[in-house]
């Protein structure tokens, strides 16, 4: 005899609910098939129009059972009562008498139609053929239904359809509500980590897991059936991490040792070594999409990282537990991957710079180079170290030429050795005892050139002075050679002081400016030579009372706030300007407000110049900031991107300028004072010099009677012990930055050229990354002497043609298209923008590309903004984007291939 159907509690409401409302005064429901549910379900009610009927169920083999249950049923309702009486059983039909027949309902027993049940939950018509012998799946959708029912679907309930809302009620996996969410593999494996989802699959009968593998098999691919078995065992927390480790262990060289041992990490969850691969590739398909999401930033960027180093170091820790660590050294994706070559490198950096350049490109390829920035970072800064180290000291001969060497190099050295100082993100001993021997090497060459420097200054000093500065710029002039140049034509200037920057924390306060905003400018140089940064020289000893009060006043002098506010009102008023001068507790707003009304004010005025005195720094060198950290951000000065939107919204050029730098204690913390006579301040005291003290005198000391021994080596203090000191005879501490910047977009003064970020840093600094090429031998104005940019031979070779940008600018097409444009750049300038954005790969800053031009022609491009939209305009016929601003403007991009495309006359293959 065929197996009788079961109905559970469900089915049988449904069957009431339909059955009832025409059934009249009948109170007794036949059912064929036995009963499914549980002892506690067989007593429930249901609704029938309107109305609460009690409903008792009980399973009867015999007629004689159903009529003595019917019996009781009536005697202990009543015969006016409206409780329902179910049956069910194994008693088949033509076994029932016509007077009992006659109490049921439709008076023969119902069949349950689990089919035509699903269609009634779901609001169908029409069900799925498929769905009609799948008796697991319409068992799993009468059972696991919701308490608000299931959604209602059109017409035709799908297998799709219902097998999405069975997973979403039962496992957590979709939304029952959406008719298409995407189950992939992305979605899975993040299932996969959720707490409850693998545990209720794993709670599932056997045969409905059994149906919902092989469904998400065929829609989320072939990981699925190796991912739910991992969740039915109790591993569902695994299934990712493991994925990355059958990745791992799959690329690397003793692969069959490897899967050995990954076959006990699966156990039975794998069906064959065949399987591990497209779950392998799967994973790691999910991983990737993950770290670029992470690499994206933002929070969902900083919630991406999160899950993806959490997955990888459980891929790790199962690595450990399986013995294969060793064997995975290699990898690419692996945690434990990254730090072995990051280990690598750490074993290069006593060698020559090109074994560690080497291992630099080797972690650099690791697919978590960019989750770890900072420790990536710090191992690039290592090697760029490691190459300054490789480099000859050079030839410096004067003050002058020190300090702008200072500013232009080694106060990148100073830079980069703060940054190694802070140690490794990862804290491994191997990494941090080979970045502490690098800066013990590095700190001997400093030395050098400190030592070096010390000489000259000493020599210079005797004479130097603002009649007779001898090749420097000295601080006293700063106003005079670099802010009134600013103030000419109209030009309104905020110079701000940053008390105690250095060479070092200007070049990273600078590269942290948003080039969308902020074009950095320098005096145009003299022909044949290239435009740097300016550097002044600080008086002597290099402490704020003399230095700033010098620099503020425009001559050489000292005192307080009260001489600094008189010295700056008198220097602008020779010059028929009126100035405020803001110090600390000047400039701050009350409260609501960011800045103080009267400095604002002083902003929007079209004839006052605005200084304003910074001194977080110099504050920080007494007792360290809280953060421990030795770099500056904009953000990391008071009031400073305050006082830089303000100027910009004024369309103020700001002149960015210190009184003195200073030097970091990196001392051991037991090391104590130098035993010293005479002791002045921390850097600086009067009597004989000393090993590592220098001996000053001249017009440029202004205490001590004119004559004062200065330290010169970093680790010299005489007073306690600090963050860091100023006073001293130093190159960090006797280089003072000027730093100038006009707001993007407005015009560059006169006498002034933009400065490219490419230009910025020196050359072992980039190492091979893509800067400006050299600045050309002297150009007379309104000739095309430009000097031809070399070509690579994979380039459009046309061998006597000139370069690209030349025959882009003869060609007819840009001929053609420049006459549509009013005010075009000469094609000279046009031809050297282009060369150089080819010579770069494509891609320079505004200013980078500007310069190109300046130097082909020897006309200052004064806005490099609208140099780039010119170009743009000349360049992208019909909208196709040959030329564009990318990067929220901050890069040009020029797409070579469209550039022949366009321009094939003038470019032909």
């Amino acid at each position: 005899m065929a197996a009788r159907p079961a109905a559970g509690r469900r089915a049988v409401e449904v069957l009431l609910e339909t059955e009832l409302p025409g059934a009249g005064d009948r109170r007794l429901v036949l059912v064929d098939a036995v009963w499914a549910g549980s002892d506690e379900e067989r007593e429930f009610t249901v609704q029938v129009d309107g109305s609460t009927r009690r409903v008792r169920v009980t399973d009867q083999d015999s007629p004689l059972g159903i009529a003595d249950a019917w019996r009781r049923h009536l005697a202990e309702t009543g015969p006016d009562g409206d409780g329902v009486l179910v049956v069910t059983g194994t008693v088949p039909a033509d076994q029932l008498g016509w007077d009992l027949r006659g109490h049921a309902v439709r008076r023969r027993p119902l069949a349950v139609e689990r089919a035509d049940i699903v269609k009634q939950l779901f609001g169908a018509g029409d069900l799925d053929t498929r769905m009609v012998r799948e008796t697991w799946l319409l068992d799993a959708l009468l059972e696991a239904e919701p308490p608000g029912g299931w959604p209602r679907t059109g017409s035709v309930l799908t297998r799709d359809r219902a097998v999405r809302a069975l997973l979403a009620a039962r496992v957590g996996l979709g939304d029952a509500a959406d008719d298409s969410p995407d189950l992939d593999a992305d979605t899975l494996f993040d299932w996969s980590r959720t707490p409850a989802g693998p545990r209720r699959f794993a709670e599932l009968p056997q045969q409905e897991r059994a149906g919902l593998t092989v469904w998400l098999e065929e829609v989320a691919g072939p990981a699925a059936p190796t991912l739910l078995a991992l969740a039915a065992d109790g591993r569902g927390a695994d299934a990712l991490p493991l994925g990355a480790l059958a990745s791992a262990a799959l690329a690397c060289p003793a692969a069959a040792d490897a899967g050995f041992a990954l076959g006990t990490l699966f156990g039975g969850a794998l069906r064959s070594f065949d399987a591990l691969t497209p779950y392998a590739a799967a994973a790691t398909g999910v991983l990737t999409r993950w770290i670029a999401q992470a690499e994206a930033g933002g929070p969902s960027g900083a919630d991406a990282r999160a899950r993806v180093l959490a997955v990888l170091e459980q891929a790790d820790r199962l690595a450990e537990t399986a013995r294969l660590t060793g064997l995975l050294t290699g990898d690419r994706l692996l945690p434990s991957g990254y730090r072995a070559r990051l280990r690598t490198l750490a074993g290069t950096l006593d060698a020559r710079p090109a074994t560690a350049e080497a291992a630099l490109r080797d972690l650099a390829d690791h697919q978590l180079t960019r989750l770890h920035a900072e420790s990536t970072e710090r191992a690039r800064t290592a090697v760029r170290l490691l190459r300054w180290l490789d480099t000859p000291l050079p030839p410096l001969e004067s003050v002058g030429q020190s300090v702008c060497h200072h500013m232009e190099s080694t106060g990148w050295v100073d830079l980069a050795t703060g940054i190694l100082a802070e140690g490794d993100t990862s804290r491994d001993g191997t990494v941090g005892e080979a970045y502490h021997r690098l800066i013990g090497r590095v700190r001997d060459r400093r030395r050098q050139l400190d030592e070096r420097f010390a000489r000259l200054l000493a020599i210079w000093a005797e004479s130097a002075s603002q009649q007779a500065p001898n090749g420097a710029l000295l601080i006293e002039d700063v106003l005079t050679k670099a802010a009134a140049p600013l103030a000419r034509e109209g030009g309104r200037p905020l110079i701000l002081v940053l008390d105690g920057m250095s060479a070092d924390v200007a070049a990273e306060l600078a590269a942290g400016l948003d080039r969308r905003d902020w074009t950095e400018i320098v005096p145009t140089a003299p022909a044949g030579r290239r435009p740097g940064r300016l550097a002044a020289v600080a008086m002597l000893p290099t402490v704020t009372r003399i230095s700033r009060a010098s620099l503020l006043a425009g001559t050489a002098t000292e005192g307080g706030q009260d001489v600094e506010r008189a010295g700056f009102t008198a220097f602008w008023k020779k010059r028929r300007r009126t100035a405020r001068l803001f110090h600390k507790g000047g400039y701050e707003g009350a409260a609501g407000h960011r800045l103080a009304p009267e400095l604002l004010g002083a902003l929007q005025d079209d004839d006052t110049v605005v200084g304003v005195v910074l001194n977080t720094i110099d504050d920080a060198l007494a007792d360290g900031r809280d953060n421990g950290r030795a770099r500056w951000g904009t953000a990391d000065i008071a009031k400073l991107a305050d006082l830089l939107d303000a100027a910009r919204g004024a369309g103020r050029p700001v002149l960015l300028v210190s009184d003195h730098g200073h030097v970091l204690d990196r001392s051991p913390r037991e090391a104590g004072p130098t035993p010293a006579d005479g002791v002045q301040g921390a850097r600086w005291r009067t009597g004989p010099a000393q090993p590592g003290e220098v001996e000053l005198t001249g017009p440029r000391v202004r205490a001590g009677s004119g004559r004062i021994t200065a330290a010169w080596r970093d680790d010299l203090r005489y007073t306690s012990r600090q963050a860091g000191y100023h006073g001293g005879a130093s190159l960090a501490e006797v280089t003072v930055p000027v730093l100038a910047f006009v707001p993007s977009g407005s015009e560059i003064p006169s006498g002034w050229t933009a400065l490219p970020a490419e230009n910025t840093a020196p050359a072992w600094w980039r190492g091979g990354e893509t800067a400006e090429p050299p600045q050309p031998a002297a150009v007379p104005r309104g000739r095309d002497t430009r000097r031809r940019q070399p070509q690579s031979e994979g380039l459009f070779p046309q061998p006597g043609h000139g370069t690209l940008g030349e025959r882009t600018v003869r060609s007819k097409p840009y001929e053609t298209q420049r006459e549509f444009v009013r005010n075009a750049p000469g094609n000279a300038a046009v031809a050297a923008a282009l060369d150089a954005l080819l010579e770069a790969g494509g891609k320079l800053s505004p200013a980078a590309v500007a310069a190109a031009a300046q130097s082909a022609t020897g006309r200052s491009e004064r806005n490099p903004q609208r140099f780039v939209t010119m170009l743009e305009r000349l360049l992208n016929i019909d909208g196709y984007p040959v030329l564009q601003l990318v990067e929220s403007g901050r890069t040009v991009h020029l797409d070579r291939e469209l550039l022949r495309q366009q321009f094939a006359e003038g470019t032909p293959t």
